[in-house]
């Protein structure tokens, strides 16, 4: 076991609070081995994450090398070692690659992988033309053509490669496709891997709702899918209490034997609730694996909570958006990840104010586990208070605490689910 400096250390501190494992250190890959997705993923030494470094309103407005650095250096403090992105159409994931790829050099203890995703459109989407669900789009090729070459060039760092994001859930309407073309794409990835053209320990995926992995809706129980299970190298599945409290709030409204407790014991219960909601979407696609003979790791590539909405999500809906909610999901979903030999890439690190540009306190802008400019919101707290941002900024601004630290302040802005 190498080394472990004083990031690490905090780390582990860090891990320690969120999992019973205490044998967990030992799960540190020495860093002169190469690692591998199979031994990283559901380790809790490699706690995972989803990053894209967004300051600006548009994406057109790319982040830095120097700006991802300064990202890359405030996850890995906090034991983030990896990160997963969303399409290769951009610069963003390449500048990653090549921010990463020289913190390796610049720092010792500096260690970080990627999940890197090749976005997955049918015919016309994002167009004024109808979307054809049963055509891919022609963008499809090149996107993978462009996952492989970077795939390729950064091998130390790629482990992951994730083709489509909810590319296959009904309900993205503007762009989602057949199982057969994920299908297409995994095949031609792994006969990749077959012929030496792509990293023979690189895992290939499609990360989407739990509900297109078999997990749901029995619509979505064809054959394509059951073949897609079997080709890919393990499941990765998405799930949202944080949208259901809205579309599907029986889990989520206070009970009536719960209706004499106090406004913040009606939420400590509604989370843990919220926590046993997304495991039963987890085990409803572990049932369905298992009821079609496959039997391969699943993980959480997506799932998180929003801290501020004026939508369905804020005081005039489910009540579910406040840094209180989100900081007891975040730590209840790591807890049990980190037991379970779950990998959790949490939705997300940083805010992102291009997803909901015309409405800043939309709720997509605000699932970042830090503000903008870097406040740290509720759930890491602790981790300032340990010190281990020290030192580290955000375009220039310190890592501090979101209301100053006041947490009665904070409080004031938590509201209790609705009553059934």
């Amino acid at each position: 076991m190498r080394t472990i400096h004083t990031k690490a250390l905090a780390a582990l501190v860090l891990m320690a609070s969120f999992s019973c494992n205490e044998k967990s250190t030992e799960l540190q890959i020495e860093k002169s081995t190469e690692v591998t997705a199979k031994e990283i993923l559901g380790n809790p030494a490699y706690l995972a994450i989803s990053f894209e470094g967004y300051r600006e309103r548009s994406r057109d407005i790319q982040p830095s090398v120097d700006q991802l650095k300064e990202d890359l250096k405030i996850l890995s403090a906090m034991g983030i070692k990896l990160v997963r992105t969303y399409n290769v159409q951009l610069a963003h994931a390449a500048t990653l690659l090549k921010a990463i790829q020289e913190l390796s050099k610049e720092e010792e203890d500096f260690e970080m992988y990627v999940m890197l995703g090749a976005w997955m459109d049918c015919k016309n989407a994002w167009t004024d033309l109808e979307p054809d669900h049963g055509v891919e789009s022609e963008q499809n090729a090149q996107e993978i053509a462009r996952a492989v070459a970077l795939a390729n060039s950064y091998p130390e760092i790629v482990k992951i490669l994730a083709v489509g994001n909810e590319a296959m859930v009904k309900w993205a309407t503007s762009y989602f496709v057949q199982p057969d073309v994920i299908l297409k794409w995994v095949n031609h990835l792994q006969a990749l891997k077959a012929a030496g053209d792509l990293p023979k320990d690189l895992w290939i995926t499609s990360s989407d709702d739990f509900s297109s992995w078999g997990g749901g809706d029995p619509s979505y129980h064809t054959e394509d899918l059951k073949k897609l299970a079997q080709a890919v190298d393990y499941i990765s599945i998405h799930t949202y209490p944080y949208h259901n409290s809205h579309y599907n709030p029986d889990f989520w409204r206070v009970p009536l034997e719960e209706s004499k407790l106090s406004p913040i014991e009606k939420v400590d219960q509604a989370m843990l609730r919220a926590r046993d909601f997304a495991i039963s979407q987890y085990d409803s696609v572990a049932n369905y694996m298992k009821s079609i003979g496959v039997d391969k790791p699943i993980h959480i590539g997506e799932t998180g909570w929003a801290s501020l909405s004026d939508g369905f999500y804020g005081p005039q809906g489910s009540k579910a958006a406040d840094e209180y909610k989100q900081a007891l999901y975040y730590q209840h979903m790591r807890k049990w990840t980190n037991q379970k030999g779950i990998s959790l890439f949490y939705f997300e690190a940083f805010n992102e104010q291009w997803k909901d540009a015309g409405n800043p306190i939309g709720s997509e802008n605000h699932f970042g586990l830090f503000g903008l400019k870097g406040e740290a919101k509720y759930a890491l707290w602790d981790l300032v208070d340990q010190g281990i941002f020290k030192g580290l900024t955000r375009d220039g601004n310190p890592i501090v605490k979101t209301y100053n630290g006041n947490k009665e302040r904070l409080l004031q802005d938590v509201l209790a689910p609705p009553a059934h």
